[in-house]
């Protein structure tokens, strides 16, 4: 019986701390969930900017972030939202947004920098909420991450049983790939800047091809993929209150992620 697993990054493989910062009111948000703040209003989509972290800290801090997006042709990708919009309309809020400085954004970035510093693998990635009721960014985001203590080890442990692992992410793609050279995926079984809906859809695809797919994941925004798996694992090695219904569509809860390689050889097995 051929297998598949297909892992999420933050929260599954990778420890990560985020910060958002409100823009009209300059409040910083240590620690947020930014998915949960992102579902907690339909109106809110969690946008991923295709920009390295160095280059919005070199920028001028009093410049509308939209205009820097349009100065510098900063694209943009939808990691995920509650209701189905087209992007032309998020399009339309982010790159006109008058609310957002780039000095928001840096903020952001500093603030995780300085907590992930001394790690020795980190990944960082930014973006925004934006709110389709102003419409405009009302949040900036930066996420830090590094590896959980033993992923690499799981990755490598299911490579050697013959079992091929893929990421499914709402993140940029060039700090996906990155982890996943560091853990030892390969780069054309990384699906980046991946909404709900599409990472149920790769696990749809690898259906096709394999006799059973497994989805592991920790928040909201891998729901759809997990119900649609064939075997659903949640993790709670990153701490933080979970939905109940994650709990609902999982056929196995974890505490580590080195757990999901015991699950796989009894599914072998």
């Amino acid at each position: 019986m051929s297998v598949a697993v297909v892992f999420d990054s933050a929260g599954t493989l990778l420890h990560t701390y985020r910060v958002a910062k409100e823009v009209r009111t300059g409040v910083l948000l240590p620690g947020i969930e930014t998915v949960s703040l992102t579902f907690s209003s339909p109106e809110r989509v969690l946008v991923v900017i295709h920009v390295h972290s160095r280059e919005v800290i070199a920028a001028p801090p009093d410049q509308l972030l939209s205009q820097y997006l349009v100065d510098h042709q900063v694209g943009f990708g939808v990691s995920c939202t509650r209701k189905v919009l087209a992007a032309d309309e998020i399009a339309a809020a982010l790159y006109h947004s008058p609310y957002a400085t780039v000095g928001d954004l840096q903020d952001c970035i500093r603030n995780v920098w300085h907590v992930c510093k001394r790690e020795a693998m980190v990944a960082m990635n930014s973006g925004v909420i934006v709110n389709m009721a102003l419409p405009g960014i009302e949040f900036t985001v930066t996420t830090g991450g590094r590896p959980f203590e033993g992923a690499r080890e799981a990755i490598g442990e299911l490579h050697r049983m013959g079992i091929p692992t893929y990421i499914a992410s709402g993140d940029r793609v060039t700090k996906l790939e990155k982890m996943a050279d560091y853990l030892g995926i390969p780069r054309d079984r990384v699906f980046g800047v991946a909404t709900p809906t599409v990472k149920a859809q790769i696990v749809a695809d690898l259906q096709e091809e394999y006799d059973r797919v497994v989805m592991v994941g920790d928040g909201i925004n891998d729901l759809c993929a997990m119900k649609k798996a064939d075997i659903a694992i949640l993790t709670e090695e990153q701490s933080g209150e979970r939905h109940p219904e994650l709990y609902q569509a999982a056929d196995h809860v974890v505490q580590n992620v080195r757990e999901v390689v015991a699950i796989v050889k009894r599914l072998k097995s």
